[in-house]
């Protein structure tokens, strides 16, 4: 992406400073409030729901003839168990606690002087995401119960999607004490260019899209950003292991959903399991339309393509999956850290240490032991929905649903305190937590 970001236009700072206004309205409702409104949006979603399936038929039909990748058409698309599943996940999101004003710190400084830590919203998020347009239920409504206003913009592709479910979303806000205008979608290129100089009306930027995307967006604002650029995931099956079971969770992380970032990109097999493994996984994958690409060992046990060295850092995000074999648990860690993008790594094996090895030492946001990659998601954590994915170091970090939207804020309360008497030694700290 070579752009040259522009200038907010006048109509975008004033309704960007508008929605701001709106959300610091939102911050001081109740969380009864938040909660209503949310229930609110979910019904006008499923008053909407054959307008918003009509709307994602019409952008699929025009994707299609403009021959979008594989991988993006499965973003796309919004069927009506898709939408049901996202209006369930609203729901679930109104009912799980309130993220705001939960104390951290309680503490007496001195009597009469004491300090709260209390979380309070972030205030404007701005997101950018390419197809996806149940993104923008999952986001707005994860804005809404964290108290922060949200500035939405999809990929022209899903221009028709996101426009139907943005207007359902505030028609629900209509009936709630929530303005609907807090939320924001962004229909144009110079738009969403212009958004990354926002700063000073948003506060944070989360990139959901290819690393071309997330890479731009990164270089180009000075606001702070949240995502992931890649998500190249890896399964090693162990020596010790329980081979129908690894072949299962190998297929689910793969074929479950092969366009969605936290499906593996490749598998690595202990060269001890190696054949008999193989002579399982490679029928059952090829029957699910996987193409199979192996090193030279891979491709002596029945792999038909090589593999590239690019492979090995590739996100096919489709129906692709290269193979390597290692000859231990150490060698198999030190592929995953050379190429791995710290998203979500697998372990099969029945041998509990080594399980715990691969757990504590792979530094990636998820570390699974027998179980599918795919679980690496907001909704299947609990957390109702999510925003987006973060595989940086410092948190939030993995799915990030309500605790990655709120930040805290010190509140000190004290009777006439004065930082001298404690400099002159006149007083000292109690430093003394509270209840």
């Amino acid at each position: 992406m070579n752009q040259v970001v522009p200038d907010p236009s006048p109509e975008l700072l004033q309704r960007a400073t508008d929605l701001r206004r709106h959300a610091v309205d939102l911050a001081q409702c109740t969380d009864q409030q938040r909660r209503e409104a949310l229930l609110f949006m979910a019904d006008a979603l499923h008053e909407q729901r054959d307008v918003i399936v009509a709307a994602n038929a019409a952008d699929r039909a025009s994707a299609e003839r403009d021959q979008l990748s594989p991988a993006l058409m499965a973003r796309l698309k919004l069927d009506g168990a898709k939408l049901d599943a996202a209006i369930a996940g609203l729901r679930q999101l109104a009912g799980l606690s309130d993220p705001l004003g939960q104390r951290q710190v309680h503490r007496a400084l001195d009597e009469g002087l004491v300090l709260e830590r209390v979380t309070v919203p972030l205030g404007v998020v701005g997101v950018i995401f390419e197809a996806r347009p149940d993104a923008v239920i999952q986001i707005a409504a994860l804005a809404i119960r964290s108290g922060n206003g949200a500035i939405l913009k999809g990929g022209r592709e899903a221009n028709g999607s996101c426009t139907a479910i943005l207007k359902a979303l505030q028609q629900g806000l209509s009936h709630s004490v929530v303005h609907p205008d807090v939320l924001a979608l962004l229909t144009s290129r110079e738009e969403s260019l212009a958004l990354l100089k926002l700063d000073g009306l948003v506060d944070l930027i989360i990139p959901r899209g290819s690393n071309e995307l997330v890479r731009f967006i990164q270089d180009n604002t000075r606001i702070p950003v949240l995502g992931h650029a890649d998500g190249i995931c890896h399964l090693y099956v162990d020596c010790s292991v329980e081979l129908d079971q690894a072949v299962a969770v190998t297929l689910d992380s793969k074929t479950q959903y092969p366009a969605a970032c936290n499906a593996i990109e490749t598998l690595l097999v202990h060269r001890d399991v190696a054949e008999a493994f193989l002579a399982k996984a490679i029928p059952a994958l090829e029957a699910a339309g996987v193409e199979l690409r192996g090193d030279a060992t891979a491709m002596a046990l029945g792999v038909r393509h090589e593999a590239s060295d690019d492979d090995w850092a590739t996100e096919y995000l489709d129906l692709v999956l290269s193979i390597a074999v290692v000859p231990d648990l150490d060698s198999a860690l030190a592929h995953i850290s050379r190429h791995g993008s710290r998203h979500t790594e697998v372990i099969c094996t029945s041998d509990a240490s080594a399980a715990e090895r691969f757990l504590s030492r792979v530094d990636s946001a998820g570390v699974y032991h027998n179980c599918s990659s795919r679980f690496a998601d907001g909704f299947r954590y609990g957390f109702g929905a999510e925003v987006g994915i973060s595989t940086q170091t410092l948190p939030p970090r993995g799915p990030v649903g309500l605790e990655g939207l709120v930040t805290y804020r010190y509140r000190l309360r004290g009777e006439g305190h004065l930082a001298a008497d404690f400099a002159t030694g006149a007083r000292s700290f109690l430093h003394q937590d509270l209840s």
